[in-house]
């Protein structure tokens, strides 16, 4: 009876779900590309965090009056392709209440707009 089982425990074993670690041999390789996409986006993220907060009184004015150039120097830091920002503007003038006191939510904000 046990000799059954065992052929049986290792077909359940096996399916058709993605494998998540992936091949084990690789997991060194994807560290270092997680690492090294890890600090594009903190530099990026760091360019994008001085720009606001630089100009964070008129970045909140642009944002009122629907772009500008400390604006756009923002969304260019972080990646917001030009197409999306007469929506993400948008979105932003709705959500103003939460970005007039918190430089740091705006820069969240733009930072999850990006591509």
């Amino acid at each position: 009876m046990y000799r059954a089982l065992i052929p049986l425990t290792l077909i359940a074993a096996c399916s058709g779900e993605a494998n998540h670690l992936g091949n084990p041999l690789l997991l060194p390789i994807s560290g270092l590309s997680t690492a090294a996409e890890n600090a594009v986006y903190n530099r990026r993220r760091g360019q994008v965090e001085l720009i606001v907060k630089s100009n964070f009184p008129g970045i909140i004015d642009e944002i009122q009056a629907g772009g500008g150039p400390a604006l756009t120097e923002a969304m260019d830091a972080a990646g917001i392709p030009p197409g999306d920002r007469p929506a993400r503007i948008l979105q932003m003038q709705g959500d103003l209440g939460l970005y007039a006191q918190n430089p740091g939510a705006l820069v969240v904000a733009l930072m999850v707009y990006a591509n």
